[in-house]
């Protein structure tokens, strides 16, 4: 199965990333949806350079445009050739979104007229909350883990969702 080479690549690059902006905002969707969860969860949460938490670790609040955008070897990057805030790199806000919080879109109702509500809790995470807000008003997906798992759903009025519970 290729999602599993996927992982055993990953795995054997430490699980840092070595994509550019097309591979980037697809790798957790990919693996996530092919039975590598925890994969997916590693990638996350890999702290050490290439990764998307190495920019936070360095005092970031958002994803730059190069995995090199500061190194402690070498500072930063010429700012010619770097934003500090890119949608490329950004783009696992999306992942975070749709699987660890669990908001999707229903392809048969447009407009979060429906949506699937589906979270896949991983990672060592033990809580996580998202909210959007849609044409309808806000929608809230949240879960918290302890000795039972405990979630937070609003819908907004006219509108439905599918919950998958845990």
């Amino acid at each position: 199965m290729a999602a599993q080479e996927l992982t055993v690549d990953l795995a054997r690059r430490g699980m840092h990333l070595s994509t550019g902006f097309v591979g980037s905002p697809y790798l957790n969707h990919v693996l996530s949806s092919n039975g590598q969860l925890d994969a997916a969860y590693d990638l996350l949460n890999q702290k050490s350079w290439p990764s998307w938490l190495y920019a936070v670790t360095q005092g970031a609040t958002t994803i730059w445009e190069r995995w090199d955008g500061w190194t402690e070897e070498s500072g930063f990057q010429t700012p010619d050739m770097n934003s500090f805030n890119h949608y490329a790199y950004g783009a696992i806000g999306a992942w975070l979104y749709s699987t660890v919080a669990g908001i999707d879109v229903d392809p048969a109702a447009a407009g979060y007229k429906h949506v699937l509500l589906r979270p896949q809790p991983g990672g060592g995470l033990t809580h996580a909350k998202a909210t959007l807000d849609t044409l309808y008003g806000t929608l809230v997906s949240g879960w918290t883990l302890r000795s039972v798992c405990s979630r937070t759903i609003t819908v907004p009025p006219n509108t439905s969702a599918t919950v998958t519970l845990l």
